[in-house]
């Protein structure tokens, strides 16, 4: 975890038992240090701040130029950071940066891609059970096999989802595209064991939102395609 803030707790703070105020008790730090915010001053100008060293982070990270080059450091160490020495290029990394994080933050309230088919969505029946691809016949090596059609899901038996992006798959965490991890833990499942049964509906009910499940699926769907995009536009780094 990289935050731009952190709290360390005050231990010279003399607070007695009827004292609330929290800015007594713990001091407010940068996760930015001075530093490297000196530098980044000289380079880029005086209108440079701390958060926007922080967006350029993340921007740098989504970099494809910067992940396949270091990919096998990234494995086993902490990431090293290039200052980029033209600020017209700094400045788009931490734009993006910022636009991405406000993706990534925001991403249950996100509308849904617009150009998505949505057959069924009248049913009002936005109950899951295990959301699949679509099926395509393919030929493979002379053979016609049935493969996923990942351009669909089915939601469930009234809702399906057609004209799902490729790129949108682009967007991966922890080695899965975005959009599989919401298909794979949004099911009911039941533990072995235990025989505990996990029904991602009773979340929905809880939060008052039948089509909670569904619409966390479209946003994700959206989310996904914009991050491709923001992260095809980012500048090209060039490393020796």
């Amino acid at each position: 975890c990289f935050p731009l803030f952190y709290y360390e707790e005050n231990k010279s703070s003399q607070n007695t038992l009827f004292d609330s105020n929290l800015d007594d008790e713990y001091i407010k730090r940068d996760g930015v240090s001075d530093f490297i915010f000196e530098k980044a001053l000289k380079l880029y100008g005086k209108s440079v701040t701390k958060e926007d060293l922080f967006y350029y982070v993340y921007g740098i990270l989504h970099s494809s130029d910067y992940r396949n080059t270091f990919e096998n450091d990234l494995k086993k160490m902490l990431p090293r950071l290039p200052l980029i020495d033209k600020p017209k290029e700094f400045w788009a990394f931490s734009k993006a940066g910022r636009e991405l994080a406000e993706l990534h933050l925001n991403y249950e309230s996100i509308a849904p891609y617009d150009k998505l088919d949505i057959e069924g969505e009248e049913s009002q029946n936005y109950q899951v059970q295990k959301m699949v691809f679509g099926k395509i016949k393919k030929e493979i090596d002379g053979k016609n096999k049935t493969v996923a059609d990942k351009s669909v899901i089915h939601f469930n038996s009234s809702i399906t989802i057609r004209d799902i992006p490729e790129k949108a798959y682009e967007y991966v965490v922890n080695g899965k595209p975005a959009i599989e991890w919401i298909m794979e833990r949004y099911q009911i499942t039941i533990d072995k064991k235990s025989g505990i049964k996990n029904n991602p509906n009773d979340w929905a009910d809880e939060v008052s939102n039948p089509r909670y499940i569904l619409d966390l699926l479209l946003s994700i769907i959206n989310v996904s395609i914009q991050t491709v995009d923001i992260v095809e536009g980012l500048p090209k780094l060039e490393f020796e």
